[in-house]
């Protein structure tokens, strides 16, 4: 990668450019001070999603629900696949109870579900519950590189 990415701060959903070289040092949001890219799941809201979808980094996102069975069983399983992704993919979960919206904006149908974006486009979907390495190469047959 070369040149500056754009990336949009999970925690307060402010655009960031930072140097391509730079991602996998641990680049920080210059309003916030949040980790851009952690290698941890991050918690949105839609607006952010929205915002974060259209990144230079690709962003995979579980579509769950804390009542969802299947959605919590996996939810360790995608943390592991955050780490293993990190820096190039970034990893992060919308609630659809409390966002329900998003649900129809996006055509969930069922969940857990996994949507991969990349410079605002759906690039896949992958539904259901998945251990993290089934996570890992969904992603990696997706994104080059």
């Amino acid at each position: 990668m070369t040149g500056a990415l754009k990336l949009t701060c999970a925690a307060c959903g402010q655009a960031n450019r930072v140097p391509a070289e730079r991602v996998g040092a641990g680049p920080k949001c210059g309003i916030c001070g949040a980790a851009l890219v952690s290698g941890k799941v991050a918690e949105l809201d839609p607006e952010t999603l929205r915002k974060a979808a259209g990144d230079d980094l690709p962003l995979l996102v579980d579509f769950w629900a804390p009542w969802c069975g299947p959605c919590r069983q996996m939810a360790p399983e995608f943390a592991k696949a955050a780490q293993a992704l990190a820096p190039g993919v970034r990893l992060a979960k919308i609630d659809t109870e409390a966002h329900p919206a998003a649900s129809g904006r996006y055509a969930i149908r069922g969940i857990p579900a996994l949507i991969l974006f990349h410079r605002g486009r759906e690039v896949a979907r992958l539904a259901g519950a998945r251990p993290a390495a089934d996570i890992v190469a969904f992603v990696r047959g997706k994104v080059a590189g």
